[in-house]
């Protein structure tokens, strides 16, 4: 089996972001959010919460959106698009699997039209952007991984963007980063950009 992360994986940019600058522009009401989300994104700069305590303040836009389902619908069908070439045509294998800090509601539909079997995320309230447990990150990948397939599963191939996959990266039998279109190797990519690093979940 081959685990992907989404965002600037298998994805072409971070599919939160789109999403959210895809309803500012169609749902124009959600702008007065905009003042609280700069304010918390500046607490978490400032290491005065968590991302993931920022992240709930931002997703407090859903309740703006109406429908979010069909929110979601409209939006992936302008951006499936920017799922990338290198995953479509070189790397898809029929029993994938994704593991996202994105929200389920976001990356689920995605997966669905991809024809991805297993996908596993942020579990956040499509309504009301609270978070239902934790930010699916660092550890929790491997913890959700493990609830999903049993402990000791094996990993043919992991693919990610970031080091903060390095927990789920270091059960697979070989890892790699992908940055654009190309193919680093984990291992050097990790010496090359820094090695271990603590992850700490109050960061995130």
């Amino acid at each position: 089996m081959n685990v992907y992360d989404f965002d600037e994986t298998i994805y072409h940019g971070d599919s939160t972001v789109d999403f959210f600058q895809y309803c500012l522009l169609h749902h124009p009401a959600m702008a007065v959010t905009l003042p609280n989300t700069a304010f918390q994104f500046g607490r978490y700069f400032a290491g005065r919460q968590s991302k993931t305590q920022a992240k709930e303040e931002m997703y407090k836009f859903l309740r703006c959106i109406g429908n979010t389902p069909q929110v979601v619908e409209a939006f992936w069908k302008s951006h499936i698009s920017n799922i990338k070439p290198l995953y479509l045509e070189h790397l898809r294998q029929p029993d994938d699997v994704v593991i996202s800090a994105s929200p389920e509601f976001l990356v689920g539909p995605a997966c669905r039209m991809l024809g991805i079997p297993v996908m596993m995320a942020s579990k956040v309230d499509p309504y009301t952007g609270r978070y239902e447990g934790a930010n699916c990150w660092g550890e929790e990948k491997v913890r959700r991984f493990y609830e999903h397939f049993g402990e000791g599963t094996p990993i043919d191939v992991f693919y990610s963007d970031s080091l903060s996959d390095t927990p789920l990266a270091r059960l697979a039998r070989e890892a790699w980063i992908i940055r654009g279109d190309k193919l680093v190797p984990w291992d050097v990519w990790e010496h090359q950009h820094g090695k271990k690093k603590q992850w700490s979940e109050t960061r995130t």
